[in-house]
């Protein structure tokens, strides 16, 4: 009989997604004012721009989240994890409402292997009960079942209180260790 394989759940904005650099771009284009990347640490994404209001308007205009840019190595990273666990994107589509099918659209271009069943757009994360989540808020990561994993971003930098991964390739390495950690353990039982 095969095991079950561990369940990961990985969030899509600023995760999978780069939303720090679609909102640097599109304020740069709108406005001419490059924000920096260090700009943004310590801080709420909106609070880093001057102009706060063009940041919200931008999470509820249409093409924002169809257009955002994919986290470098994220695609082949998800690929190799899909091997040993089960993957699902958990995304909090429900405070953007215009968001959902621009997500779902972005994850068939970018991550078509993941199935439809794999995909979960809510409102509250809380629900979710897998073995480990990847997201870069404490809201959701705070309340998570499993093992809570913060991927790194501006707004969460100066935060200290979960296990931390600033990039995919560092997602890879630490899954792969709990693999090897997990066959260590299997084979002490022999």
């Amino acid at each position: 009989m095969k095991n079950k394989k561990e369940t990961i759940a990985i969030d899509m904005d600023g995760v999978l997604a780069d939303v720090e650099v679609q909102m640097i771009n599109w304020y740069y284009k709108d406005y001419g004012v490059l924000i920096s990347r260090e700009a943004m640490i310590g801080r709420p994404e909106p609070e880093a721009f001057p102009n706060q209001d063009a940041v919200w308007n931008y999470l509820n205009t249409p093409g924002f989240f169809r257009t955002l840019p994919v986290m470098p190595n994220a695609v082949e990273v998800v690929k190799e994890l899909m091997d040993h666990f089960e993957i699902y994107i958990v995304t909090a589509a429900m405070e953007f409402p215009l968001s959902l099918f621009e997500k779902y659209e972005w994850l068939q271009e970018h991550f078509p292997f993941i199935s439809w069943k794999n995909i979960i757009m809510c409102g509250d994360k809380s629900i979710i009960h897998t073995d480990y989540l990847i997201d870069d808020h404490c809201k959701n990561l705070d309340f998570c079942k499993g093992r809570p994993i913060m991927f790194n971003a501006g707004h969460n930098s100066t935060i200290d209180r979960h296990e931390r991964v600033n990039t995919w390739d560092e997602v890879k390495v630490l899954f792969d260790n709990i693999r090897k950690l997990d066959k260590s353990a299997v084979a002490s039982l022999d």
